[in-house]
Parts: structure tokens; C-alpha cells; sequence
């Protein structure tokens, strides 16, 4: 999985990549009419129910555009939210707070919904030893993002990218001849390269899962688009032999029943691709 320390190099190019696109060579808006030395404070304030996600991600943005920005945090990263709400109140240069303003909205409207959207799907999963993981399906260019705020709303974060984790999926084995030629390749890839990496193969039939248990080199076993009989059938046939992931088509209606199969995961790509963002407004106080 990706380092902490890459983790956080990933988020500091968001934000820089985010000013730079945002700002250019001023925020003439501001410049025009704000003098410099103006002081205020604004209010950030929900506008609609959900999971707060981003308030860390909020201070990261100020620090970076004006150090000299205070932040009251009212409310904290993964709490629930109402319409009326205040999370935080930000104090300083009005230049700054403006200049700040729509990468922090933009940012905590779409992770605060990413973060609402998981809770529910871990709430779906109480009582189970299902875990729910994000995929690779997020936005380009804030995949840190995407995937802190599935963290925020109770999931776990899958592979980050592809150099953290090996997956063979249907393409990756039918390109190389099969899973055990695959198996073989990806085992001596790793040793020559001296490369610990977690290996995960799909399977698309009982046959290849037995064809993946018997070579014994995979940690995980994606059982990708089984119906609900077939997985049952795929986790009783592994019994415990390897750790299972589901995916593919898994919406909130078949969720549980697919954690009910026994499987340790269920990956879902609607967690980041497919939501709409959660309102929220930063107001000046005047």
C-alpha cells in the first residue's frame, strides 16, 4: 500500500497543482477592491445532512496559501452534519481567505459526499466481517483525496494505484496464457525485482479458483461478478484458504447479501464515480 510519507506528497501536489490552476497570476477579483491588509473571518456552513470529510485537508489549504490564517474547527472530520451547522470559522487576510476559498469548497463538498455515501455502506455491513473497499474509478488528479475521505467514512482504502499492489484481472491472464503461467511470471517478476507486494487474482469460474488455490501464490481472490448462489458456492469451496473480495455490480439493495456470502471484502467504484456533492457555503462574517 502507498506510504504515509507519499500519501502526504500526493495531497501537497493537489493542493499546489489546485492554486496554481485556480489562481494564476493573481486573484484580480480580490486584488481589485480588498486591500491588502484587510482583516476578517468567514464561516463555513452546511447546507446539507450527510458525513464531514475534508476539515484536515481545509487547514492543509490554508496554511499553504497564507501561514498567518487561524482556524476554529467546530466540528470534526467524520461526524455527522446538519443543514445549519458551523464547521469551522477561518480568521485573517480577506485576500487569503478568498484566494483559499473554492479549493476548500470544492475539495470538502465532494469528500464530505464520498464520506456520506461510505458510512451507509458501512452501516449496511454491521454484524458482518465484510470490510468495504473504494477502487481505482476516482476522479483523476485528487485520488488522494477520493480515497482519504472513503477512510473518513469507515472504508478501507484498496490498492492506491498500480505500483502498491499486483491484480490480475481477465486481461492480465489472458494475455499472459492462463492463470498459473501468470502466477508464475508475477512470483519470479517480484523475486527478481526484489518486490513485496500483496498479489490478488480475479476469478470468473469455480475451476479458476481452484486453478488459483492450488498454485498458492495469491493472497487474495477477487470473485468478480458471481451472482449471490455463486459466491456462497466460491466462499465454501475456498473455506478460509485465501481471502476473498467480491465486486461488480454490487449496489445497497445486494450489498448485505453478498456480505452474508462470506466473503472479507466487497470493492465498490460507486463509492467515488458515481456521487453527487454535499452542499456546503463558506460566508463572510460581517
Amino acid at each position: 500500500m502507498i506510504s504515509p510519507l507519499n500519501f502526504q506528497k500526493e495531497i501537497d501536489l493537489i493542493i499546489s497543482n489546485a492554486i496554481r490552476e485556480d489562481v494564476g497570476d493573481g486573484d484580480h477579483s480580490s486584488l481589485a477592491c480588498i486591500p491588502k491588509k484587510s482583516f476578517g473571518k468567514a464561516n463555513l456552513v452546511v447546507k446539507s445532512n450527510g458525513v464531514l470529510s475534508g476539515v484536515g485537508f481545509a487547514l492543509k489549504v490554508f496554511k499553504y496559501v497564507d501561514p498567518g490564517l487561524q482556524v476554529n474547527i467546530k466540528i470534526n472530520d467524520g461526524s455527522n452534519i446538519k443543514i445549519g451547522d458551523i464547521v469551522f470559522e477561518v480568521m485573517g487576510s480577506q485576500q487569503s481567505i478568498l484566494k483559499s476559498e473554492r479549493l476548500v469548497l470544492n475539495a470538502m463538498q465532494r469528500m464530505s459526499a464520498i464520506s456520506t455515501k461510505t458510512a451507509e455502506f458501512v452501516n449496511l455491513l454491521k454484524g458482518t466481517k465484510t470490510k468495504i473497499l473504494d477502487t481505482r474509478k476516482t476522479t483523476p488528479g485528487i485520488r488522494a483525496l477520493e480515497r482519504w475521505a472513503v477512510s473518513i467514512g469507515g472504508g478501507v482504502n484498496h490498492r492506491f494505484a498500480l505500483y502498491d499492489m499486483i491484480m490480475l484481472k481477465d486481461n492480465h491472464i489472458d494475455f499472459s496464457g492462463g492463470i498459473t503461467s501468470a502466477l508464475n511470471q508475477t512470483v519470479k517478476y517480484l523475486n527478481e525485482n526484489n518486490l513485496d507486494l500483496e498479489i490478488i487474482v480475479e476469478a470468473r469460474s469455480i475451476a479458476e479458483i481452484d486453478e488459483i488455490l492450488k498454485h498458492g501464490g495469491a493472497n487474495r481472490i477477487l470473485i468478480d461478478n458471481f451472482s449471490l448462489n455463486e459466491t456462497k458456492i466460491a466462499v465454501e469451496f475456498i473455506a478460509g484458504r485465501c481471502m476473498t473480495e467480491s465486486s461488480g455490480g454490487i449496489n445497497e439493495i445486494t450489498l448485505r447479501d453478498y456480505a452474508e456470502c462470506g466473503v472479507d471484502y466487497i470493492s465498490s467504484g460507486s463509492l467515488t464515480h458515481s456521487i453527487s456533492n454535499l452542499d456546503l457555503s463558506l460566508k463572510a462574517i460581517k
